[in-house]
């Protein structure tokens, strides 16, 4: 699917140099949510990956949307947490979006997931692209443009994932970064971003006062309740606005049967009430 320049997001509209097109399989967030670029390492450690559960479970029951760019490593965590945890999240691949050439090989499981649970994937290379060296800088002014806010976990100070950094930055984002161990390879970029006056964020709480979310507001967040994959999807779909059971049923790779008897779990575990037709999440007051 092609977006003509008209419907290319505001945000990424505003950047310097906007693409032309994107192709789009899944649904791009709402312009109404937060969306959160997480990059980093591809070579973490147990520590990236622990800070970038961590970050991405805060930011759950949220209205926000997890960008990043479905690589080995930090990205591919990020995109799996927001998964879990029920967030939309977009991953911009550098190559184009055809199974065959979709890259890394191994992640398009990752992607076809991604696209079944509500989120999206986007590229402006065509559809038959195949990743090459030049179009991953490329694709990372599309993550950022996405983005209001870059958070880097994990990199060396030559990473590509600096790129990133760097692009947001130009573009009047908001960049913020975890600092680390000094005796590693992968503080340097944290440490280097920081000192040019990017957000240190020394818990994960502090990711929401970077996105604007205050504890001390009545955000709406659900209740902690053990859903199935199933559910999750579903409870994904509704978080973004409330839906009758055809649409709802259009946007999952559900059967009609299917989708009823997940409902049916959701409204006796109190996490869906339908209305005039339309299903809601119950979300505490």
């Amino acid at each position: 699917m092609s977006l003509s320049t008209q419907s290319i997001p505001p945000l990424l509209k505003e950047i310097n140099d906007p693409p032309q097109k994107l192709y789009v399989r899944g649904k791009l967030p709402n312009p109404k949510t937060t969306c959160v670029c997480i990059v980093g390492a591809r070579r973490y450690s147990s520590y990236g990956k622990e800070v970038c559960e961590k970050i991405v479970s805060t930011l759950a029951n949220h209205n926000v949307s997890i960008i990043s760019g479905l690589a080995l490593g930090i990205d591919s965590i990020a995109h799996t947490s927001a998964l879990k945890h029920g967030l939309h999240t977009v991953a911009v691949p550098g190559s184009g979006l055809n199974p065959e050439v979709l890259y890394p090989r191994s992640h398009r499981s990752l992607a076809e997931n991604i696209v079944s649970s509500g989120g999206a994937l986007v590229s402006e290379f065509e559809p038959d692209f195949k990743a090459t060296q030049w179009s991953f800088p490329k694709r990372n002014r599309i993550m950022a443009g996405l983005s209001h806010i870059v958070v880097v976990i994990e990199a060396e100070k030559k990473s590509g994932t600096l790129i990133t950094a760097r692009l947001a930055m130009e573009y009047n984002r908001d960049v913020a970064t975890v600092p680390g161990s000094i005796f590693s390879k992968n503080s340097e970029g944290p440490h280097h971003l920081i000192r040019n006056g990017a957000i240190p964020l020394s818990s994960p709480s502090d990711i929401l006062e970077a996105v604007g979310i205050n504890d001390d507001t009545k955000q709406q967040t659900l209740p902690e309740i053990d859903l199935t994959e199933k559910e999750k999807t579903i409870v994904s779909l509704l978080h973004t606005e409330p839906l009758d059971r055809s649409s709802l049923l259009n946007k999952t790779s559900l059967s009609a049967s299917e989708c009823a008897i997940v409902l049916s779990q959701l409204e006796l575990k109190g996490v869906v009430t339908e209305h005039l037709g339309m299903l809601y999440l119950n979300l505490p007051n």
